[in-house]
């Protein structure tokens, strides 16, 4: 199968790109040579913009086009107009973002989607604006390729090449030891997908043509905070207490979700914990054990310089993880508060 990559060179297209050609196929990427310029050096590459700048994909062919890169409408629909007869499948990566209810549980591809306020600009990627504008990115591609498109909404990718600060800052806290900062309730549902395992189903979909939309994340049973950082301990060692917060608690002191502490969301979210996936796992989704993804996840982090990562997405700039002594601080307050006990 000859692949294009619309990037190919940031964490999930990475990945995706090392599955197909683990799998012998033939790849090209399109992009603008910034990120990881020295990646797949035996790679066809074609240097172009999204923005005003298609000219290299121009009388080319293509069985598959992955496009894990697609943020604003205007872009993805330009992409899609040059395309649409020149490639035979197109896999475009969108967000469980996409949807407009957050708090119900076991949100389907069916459900009801995000639509851009009326006062919004389609041209600007904000936190605001990130879902709905993934929608009309959705509809751009179903609007070129019918059923010759998958679209997948993935949910929260862990693993190795994260460039936030999400997939590391578990297990590399944990293996610090001492008490550990451990939000909401133990049993609360949590949801991931190992960067590796999308990506490989990525281009299996591809190779099969499927079409469709796709909820893609995981794992494809219950996993709760205490699971994940239990395995998070038995993986990196030391004698790791976990102190459990309140998050009515963390709330009020302004603790921020999924940025300060990872894969902690208010529960009255659902559709972070709760989605439901089970049409990928029936198109070929599969699912490696917890324990091999947080191994590979604190072997590649704990190698890391230690300094913050803010990556920036449009307007849209992931915070840091919470800080030791802000942990610290927060420990200390729900000691003296009297709800907590040491």
């Amino acid at each position: 199968m000859k692949l294009l990559v619309l990037g190919g060179t940031s964490n999930l297209g990475r990945h995706a790109v090392e599955a197909a050609r683990a799998r012998g196929h033939e790849v090209t990427l399109f992009n603008r040579g910034r990120t990881n310029p020295g990646l797949f050096g035996d790679v066809e590459r074609l240097r172009g913009d999204r923005d005003g700048g298609l000219e290299a994909l121009e009388g080319r062919r293509w069985d598959a086009v992955l496009d894990p890169s697609g943020y604003l409408p205007r872009q993805v629909r330009a992409s899609c107009a040059l395309l649409r007869d020149a490639v035979r499948h197109y896999t475009f990566i969108s967000s469980i973002n996409a949807y407009a209810e957050r708090t119900r549980p076991g949100l389907e591809e069916s459900d009801d989607l995000a639509e851009l306020p009326a006062d919004a600009s389609p041209e600007e990627l904000t936190g605001d604006s990130y879902g709905p504008l993934k929608v009309l990115c959705e509809r751009d591609v179903r609007s070129a390729f019918g059923g010759r498109a998958a679209v997948v909404r993935a949910g929260l990718i862990f693993g190795p090449h994260d460039p936030s600060e999400r997939t590391g800052y578990w297990p590399l806290r944990v293996a610090e030891g001492g008490d550990v900062l451990a939000p909401g309730r133990p049993e609360r549902p949590i949801q991931l997908v190992d960067v590796r395992d999308l990506a490989g189903w990525l281009v299996l979909l591809a190779e099969r043509g499927i079409g469709g939309t796709f909820n893609a994340t995981g794992p494809d049973y219950t996993l709760t905070m205490e699971r994940f950082l239990a395995t998070c301990r038995e993986v990196a060692g030391g004698k790791a207490r976990f102190v459990w917060l309140d998050e009515q608690f963390l709330l009020e002191r302004k603790v921020g979700p999924y940025s300060e502490l990872p894969l902690w969301v208010p529960e009255r979210y659902h559709m972070f914990a709760t989605v439901n996936c089970s049409r990928a796992f029936a198109a070929g989704l599969t699912i490696r054990p917890l324990a091999e993804t947080v191994r590979d996840a604190f072997e590649w982090a704990r190698r890391l310089p230690p300094v913050p990562r803010q990556p920036t997405y449009g307007r849209v700039t992931m915070p840091s993880a919470l800080s030791r002594a802000r942990e610290r601080e927060l420990l200390q307050a729900w000691r003296e508060s009297g709800v907590g006990t040491a």
